[in-house]
C-alpha cells in the first residue's frame, strides 16, 4: 500500500482549508480515485486491488494522519464496498464492482432516519414493489459525503406492511434518483464530511437488493458493523497519532533550544499518558481485525455474542481514548501550540475532530448493547 503514503501530504495541505470552509475534500476524493484506492476491497476479478481488513485499517490509518474528515469519508465508502462484495448477487457485482475499482463511484451509506437517529437496524421509509422495480422515497437527515455520491446503499423497509426492523438494504445509482439536500452541515468538528441531509426517491431494478430482503441485520452482522467499526477507530488512532508524532517532535526540537524541559517529570508523565491511550487502541484495534478476519477465513459467522462485544468495545475504546490523547495533548501544548487554530500542529483541529467521535453511533447505545450481550457471553470470552 505505498502509494497510500503519497496521499497524505495532499490530505494534510487541503485539511485546514475543508475544515475552515466545511467544504467537501473534492481534491482528495479525486486523489483517491485516481490512486485505485476506491477500490482497495474489490477483488481482482473486477479489477479491483483485492486487499483484506488489513490493508484497510492501515490506509485509513494512514490517510487520517492527513485529514480525519477524508479518511473517514474513505473508510465509509470501503465499508460500503464490503458489503456489496459479500452480499450483493452476482449480477450486481458485475455491473458494480468494476465501476468502483476504476475510481468511478464514490459510495455513500443511507442509514439515518428523522426519528430514529442512527439506529442502524431499524428503518422509517418502505419500499413499494412494483413488478421489476422497487420505488423508493427516503429521508435521512445525515449522509456522510451524500451530494458528492455516485451511489448510495439505503436501509428501507421490506415493504409497507413491514415491522420496522423489517429491513431491506437497497443499492441505487446516482442517476436513477432525485437527489434533494434537506439540512446544513454546521458542526464543531468533521467538517470536512459534508454529512448533510438528504431526501432521495427513484427507482431501482429488483436485483439491486443487497442481501435477503427484510434480513438487513445478518447483512449489518456480517459486514456493516464490522467493517464500521475497524475503520472508524483506524481513522481515530491515525488522526490522534499523526498529531501526537508532531508534538514528539516540536517538543524536542524546544528542548534542544531551551525550551521544553523533557527531564521534568510532568512532562514524562503527560507523554506517557499520551502514548498509553495510543498504544491501547493500536493494540485493541489490532487483535479485533485479526479476529474478524480469521473468524472470515473460516467462514464464520460474526454475529456471536463475544464477537458482537469485542467489536462494540473496540469503538467505545478507540472513540474515548484518542479523545482523551487528543485532549491531553491540548494540555501539553499550550494555549499557543494546542488551542490556537493558527497553530502548525493541528491539535485544535483533531481535538474538535475526535470530539464527534462518541457521538458516531452514540457510545450510550453500546454499551447498553454490551451490557446485555455480557449477560449471553457466560464464559466472558476475552479478545
Amino acid at each position: 500500500m505505498e502509494n497510500a503514503d503519497a496521499l497524505v501530504s495532499l490530505l494534510a495541505a487541503n485539511a485546514a482549508k475543508v475544515d475552515a470552509e466545511a467544504e467537501f475534500p473534492v481534491e482528495n476524493l479525486n486523489a483517491l480515485r485516481e490512486s485505485g484506492y476506491l477500490g482497495l476491497l474489490v477483488p481482482t476479478d473486477y479489477g479491483g486491488m483485492g486487499g483484506g481488513l488489513d490493508d484497510m485499517v492501515e490506509v485509513a490509518r494512514s490517510l487520517a494522519t492527513g485529514c480525519l474528515s477524508t479518511a473517514m469519508i474513505w473508510a465509509m465508502h470501503c465499508q460500503q464496498t464490503d458489503v456489496l462484495v459479500r452480499h450483493a448477487d452476482a449480477g450486481l457485482c458485475a455491473e458494480l464492482l468494476p465501476r468502483v475499482a476504476a475510481g468511478e463511484v464514490y459510495l455513500a451509506s443511507v442509514t439515518t432516519d428523522a426519528n430514529k437517529g442512527g439506529h442502524l437496524l431499524a428503518a422509517q421509509d418502505s419500499l413499494a414493489h412494483r413488478g421489476e422495480l422497487l420505488t423508493l422515497q427516503r429521508d435521512a437527515p445525515v449522509v456522510t459525503g451524500g451530494v458528492h455520491a455516485d451511489g448510495f446503499l439505503i436501509t428501507m423497509r421490506a415493504h409497507q406492511e413491514a415491522r420496522e426492523h423489517e429491513v431491506t438494504l437497497v443499492y441505487a445509482n446516482r442517476q436513477d434518483l432525485s437527489v434533494q439536500q434537506t439540512h446544513e452541515w454546521r458542526t464543531l468538528g468533521m467538517r470536512g464530511t459534508h454529512s448533510v441531509g438528504l431526501r432521495l426517491s427513484g427507482q431501482v431494478p429488483a436485483h439491486h437488493v443487497v442481501g435477503e430482503s427484510g434480513r438487513f441485520r445478518e447483512v449489518a452482522a456480517d459486514s456493516m458493523v464490522p467493517i464500521g467499526h475497524l475503520g472508524w477507530s483506524a481513522c481515530w488512532l491515525g488522526a490522534a497519532q499523526g498529531a501526537f508524532t508532531r508534538l514528539v517532535r516540536k517538543l524536542a526540537a524546544s528542548a534542544h533550544k531551551g525550551g521544553t524541559d523533557l527531564s521534568s517529570p510532568l512532562v514524562q508523565e503527560r507523554v506517557a499518558r499520551i502514548r498509553l491511550d495510543l498504544e491501547l487502541v493500536s493494540a485493541y484495534l489490532s487483535k479485533v481485525r485479526e479476529e474478524v478476519s480469521t473468524l472470515r477465513e473460516g467462514g464464520q459467522r460474526l454475529d456471536a455474542p463475544s464477537v458482537q462485544i469485542h467489536l462494540n468495545t473496540l469503538k467505545l475504546a478507540a472513540s474515548e481514548l484518542t479523545f482523551q490523547a487528543a485532549d491531553r495533548m491540548v494540555q501539553l501544548a499550550g494555549l499557543s501550540t494546542g488551542y490556537s487554530g493558527d497553530s502548525p500542529i493541528p491539535l485544535e483541529r483533531v481535538f474538535r475532530d475526535l470530539r464527534s467521535a462518541a457521538l458516531n453511533y452514540a457510545n450510550d447505545r453500546l454499551l447498553t448493547a454490551n451490557g446485555a450481550l455480557s449477560m449471553l457471553d457466560r464464559a466472558v470470552t476475552l479478545v
